[in-house]
């Protein structure tokens, strides 16, 4: 049981398309000033912007902050597992 992740709470705060506060965030894979690419426990979350920055940063808490001009909040679903013929036929 030591090894098992508590799951955040996920949600997020846009103000005026330029402060995103939100929580739930377990990992940062990566950022810089056009996008920033988040794991949360509901899938990766990609922002992409301009001047994006990181302002907070606790992944331990799952608390991240990105100022900057956000254009787009993209959830990506996981890949499935196996070959491309069982992603087909399920």
């Amino acid at each position: 049981m030591a090894n098992e992740r508590m799951q955040l709470p996920h949600k997020l705060t846009l103000s005026e398309r330029s402060v995103l506060t939100m929580t739930g965030v377990t990992d940062v894979v990566s950022f810089d000033e056009g996008a920033v690419v988040l794991h949360t426990d509901l899938g990766t979350l990609v922002i992409q912007g301009r001047e994006l920055q990181l302002k907070t940063l606790s992944v331990d808490g799952g608390q991240v902050s990105v100022e900057g001009h956000v254009s787009s909040l993209i959830y990506e679903e996981p890949r499935q597992k196996g070959g491309w013929v069982s992603r087909l036929f399920g």
